[in-house]
């Protein structure tokens, strides 16, 4: 299997991580979980009472902040490690959603990460999701998706998510909160959440789990057929 960079972008809820996770078991590649990683800079900040508006206290967030994955070997699932912890479930909470976009809008950290994650890139053969993968991390991934659904579907979705962790929120408050992060992330001036002009868009609202990861697994697979013929022809 030829391996391409996947970079899939879009709203809040739209199931990008858990899509990008299911694509990358497919095609046998690499997920980078860039949300993840902005959550777990949201907790250290949180854990540490640091203020994203305080440049010193940003670089010292930045100096004392080092975040990996680890697959776990139960559950064979990636797994986001802050400073050597295990904060996977911690990162979900809503305590942490509702601060992560805040974080997310400071240059500094956004060029901290994006560094990071460019590096893990570079052998290909990678799938990762946010908000600005397409236009900023990977701009010259082979394949660009943009993910989209109605605010409805995408706040139940993630009331289903919040309830499997045991977290009973109120419908009308995850609305608000996930239209609250797409203002905020369509509007900041660092790394907008834009739709590039060669992202295919796919529309969740009416798909299956199954169906939209199929589509994108299709996709992935024409593009890797393309690179193999155009490798061949030259």
């Amino acid at each position: 299997m030829g391996k391409i960079v996947i970079a899939i972008d879009g709203y809040s809820g739209c199931g990008k991580s858990s899509t990008a996770k299911a694509v990358a078991k497919d095609l046998g590649f690499t997920y980078i979980d860039s949300g993840a990683m902005y959550r777990a800079a949201t907790l250290h900040f949180l854990n540490n009472f640091l203020s994203p508006s305080n440049p010193h206290e940003v670089e010292k967030a930045l100096n004392s902040m080092e975040i990996s994955f680890q697959i776990n070997p139960d559950t064979q699932k990636q797994e986001t490690y802050l400073n050597g912890l295990n904060v996977e479930d911690e990162i979900r909470t809503m305590r942490v959603s509702e601060r992560v976009s805040e974080v997310a809008t400071i240059k500094e950290i956004r060029k901290e990460l994006v560094a990071q994650q460019q590096r893990l890139g570079r052998k290909k053969g990678v799938v990762m999701d946010g908000r600005d993968i397409g236009s900023v991390v990977f701009p010259q991934a082979e394949l660009k998706i943009f993910m989209t659904a109605d605010l409805e579907t995408r706040a139940y979705r993630r009331q289903q998510e919040l309830l499997e962790k045991g977290e009973m929120i109120d419908l009308e408050e995850i609305k608000t909160n996930l239209a609250e992060r797409d203002r905020v992330d369509s509007s900041r001036s660092e790394s907008p959440l834009a739709k590039m002009p060669d992202a295919v868009e796919i529309d969740t609202s009416n798909l299956t789990f199954t169906e939209q990861v199929a589509q994108i697994v299709a996709l992935a697979k024409e593009v890797i057929e393309k690179e193999k013929d155009y490798a061949g022809n030259h």
